[in-house]
């Protein structure tokens, strides 16, 4: 029998929007749609830590992020 003793990912995630605008309004939304996703992690509990965070001169936002994989217990990977 298999079992998952512990389990991470990493991504990277790029924030954008999705007209290639680049104005402040579109710059605001990237950072609040960046804002509700790392809230979602904190709300839904899961483990996480954000390697490198870049905010581009078009005002995309890069994270390179490792996180909890499903609900699998995260062991040191976060250490």
């Amino acid at each position: 029998m298999r079992e998952i003793k512990t389990a991470c990912i990493t991504q990277t995630l790029c924030f954008s929007n999705h007209d290639g605008e680049t104005t402040e309004y579109a710059k605001k939304a990237i950072v609040q749609e960046c804002e509700k996703y790392k809230a979602q992690l904190e709300k839904s509990g899961t483990e996480y830590r954000i390697l490198s965070e870049k905010t581009n001169e078009d005002g995309y936002i890069v994270i390179e992020i490792k996180k909890q994989y499903n609900t699998s217990p995260v062991g040191d990977y976060l250490n």
